[in-house]
Formats: structure tokens, sequence, C-alpha cells
């Protein structure tokens, strides 16, 4: 049985500040080490540092800047992780805003949607064995891959507003999402990306990083909830897609910010029992995979402490998923209030 991923958000320095998640993963059986974007210790490297330390565990990236690299080499980075790790990998995939793309392209991207659509279609044809042959706006193409048997490579798309979810609901295995409110996910993103995949078997699945805090003794949580989401309220598209969710933030009223993203469950605090509930909140709203973001606490308190954080929500978490197993079994359980019963579901399927 799988726990929900985890979530290493920072750029490291070195692999090796990376590696406790790694190990959580391994012993917790949590469904994968999620990684960002880096310009320091470059992510692909650390993931395959990571494997041959012994940590051949599921990755995913949430996201790399296309602008980065060409599709062709995307591809070979994507299968080279699958085959060193000998685990299924997500490839995940973003933009960035339109400045870096100015600065590495000449100019920001003039259709943002094109461009993601285009590059997912030219990467997951290559990984399938195909050739392509592109000639578009943002990249040409004219190749194929040497034959090589790896495990599984899944696409994913940097998903924030209705628009990027239709293009990735006809391009994406994976439509993955940052900040993004239960409400909002299910209200907004899940129609958009059945939309958009109206053409195909079945729309992306959905994997949301999540903040998480275990509340303790000297935390304050408005504090931590500030710490966490600082870097993305001053992004222009962070601040469009949480007005768009309703959720309240302004720069001259930390600590009012600090209650909206708690109250909305941007950020997720409480017991880790009572972060299990919350979590299940996500699975209701149609999100197939949660990261766990431990930034709050990692940024003020370090590594020991988002670790330990983690593990203690990845035993709620599996906890709640028993309970759901056995009142499932026990007729005499069948009665228990409806509410009740659905978390408990909610929260075995997150873990399934």
């Amino acid at each position: 049985m799988h726990g929900p991923a985890v979530l290493y958000p920072l750029q490291p320095d070195h692999p090796q500040l990376v590696a406790p998640f790694a190990a959580l993963v391994q012993r917790t059986r949590a469904r994968r080490l999620w990684l960002c974007q880096s310009f320091k210790a470059e992510t692909h490297q650390v993931a395959a540092h990571l494997a041959g330390m012994g940590h051949t565990v599921p990755v995913g990236t949430s996201v790399t800047l296309l602008p980065l690299r060409h599709p062709y080499e995307a591809a070979v980075q994507a299968r080279s992780l699958a085959l060193l790790t000998d685990r299924p990998v997500v490839a995940g995939f973003g933009i960035g805003n339109p400045d870096f793309v100015a600065g590495l392209t000449g100019s920001p991207y003039a259709s943002p949607r094109t461009a993601v659509r285009d590059y997912l279609t030219s990467v997951r044809a290559l990984l399938d064995g195909e050739r392509v042959e592109q000639d578009g706006p943002y990249h040409r193409l004219s190749g194929s891959l040497m034959p090589l048997d790896h495990p599984r490579v899944e696409l994913g798309a940097g998903v924030l507003r209705p628009g990027m979810a239709r293009t990735a609901g006809g391009a994406a295995d994976v439509a993955i999402t940052w900040m993004t409110p239960p409400s909002y996910v299910a209200g907004v993103l899940r129609p958009a990306l059945e939309e958009g995949a109206r053409l195909r078997p079945d729309p992306p699945r959905i994997a949301t990083a999540v903040h998480v805090v275990v509340v303790r003794p000297g935390r304050d949580p408005r504090r931590l909830a500030i710490a966490a989401a600082r870097e993305h309220l001053r992004a222009p598209h962070y601040r469009d897609m949480l007005h768009r969710a309703g959720v309240r933030v302004d720069p001259h009223d930390p600590a009012g910010t600090a209650d909206a993203l708690l109250d909305s469950g941007v950020v997720v605090a409480g017991t880790p029992e009572e972060i299990a509930l919350r979590l299940a909140d996500y699975s209701r709203a149609g999100v197939d995979e949660v990261m766990l973001n431990p930034s709050g606490v990692l940024l003020t308190q370090g590594v020991r402490a988002a670790v330990a954080d983690l593990e203690e929500i990845f035993a709620a978490c599996r906890a709640a998923a028993g309970t759901a197993g056995r009142a499932t079994q026990d007729p005499a359980r069948s009665g228990q209030e409806p509410a009740a019963r659905a978390a408990s579901g909610a929260a075995a399927r997150l873990l399934g």
C-alpha cells in the first residue's frame, strides 16, 4: 500500500540534503519522491545520485522548466532516470515566468499553451519509440530515440488555471498543481481537464503539492504558513489562481493571508491525525496523488524536523486507511456518521 508522495521543495546545494527524504520514501513506502527545478544541484543529477546511493525510489519532477532543454534532451533525461532507478518516473514540465523565458529564448512565448502542448507531444512520441517531425513556433525536431527498455515515464504539466488545464487534458498524463485548494480542483481544474481530454479515453490524473505543518508547542501555524507560501505569493499567476479560488491574500495583511491559506486547505496544519483527515478533502476533489510539502518547517527548523513531521503524517494516514478498511468489513459500523465514513474512505483511496 502506498502513502502520499513526498516533495523536497528547495533547490539543494548537494544531494545529501535530499537523502533523508529519499530514505523516508523507502521506509514509509511513500508513492514517490518529487523534486523541483533546481539551479543549484541540477534536478536529474540529484535524483541519479540518490539512486547511486541506493535510494532507488520512484521520482517525479514538479516541475522542470521546458525552456531549459530541447524536447529530445528532455526525453533522454526522463528515461535515463527511469533506467537508473528502475522505477516509474513522472517528468513534469512548466513554462516559468515570461521574463525567464525571454532571457533564454529572446521573447516570452506568445502562446504558453501551444508551447506546452507541442513540447509534451514531441516528448511523448519520442518516449513511445516514434519518429518526430516537428517544425513549430517553439521547437524543431526531426528524429527519434535509440531503443531502450525502461520503466514507464509519465509526462506531467504544471497547471494552475483552467486554460492550461484544458491543454494538459489533451497532452499530459499528469496535471501537477501547487497550492490549489480542494474546492478549486474539484470545481475549476478537474472540469477543464475533462474538457481538454474529451478526445482521449481518460483525463490526466491530478497530483497536487500541499503544504503541511504539524502543530507542536512553540510553533505558530500562521508564521509557518506564510514561510511556506511566501515565494509563491509574490508570483502574479499564483495570486491570480488564489483569487479565482476565493482565497484572499493581501501583502499588507499577513495574519489574514495566513488564516485564508489555513482555512482553505492550501496549508494544512494540525495534529498528524487532523492532517490525514484534511488530506482526504483532496482525494474527494479528484486528486490522485498528494505531494506532502513541508517547506514551512524545513525553512524554519531544518531537515530533521521536516522529516519527523512527514513520518508522523504518514503513520496517521496509514491508521486512517486501516480504520476505513475495518469499517468497510464490519457490519456493526455500517451506521457510522456519513461524513466520517466519507472521510475515512477518502483517506483509504489516497493511500491506495
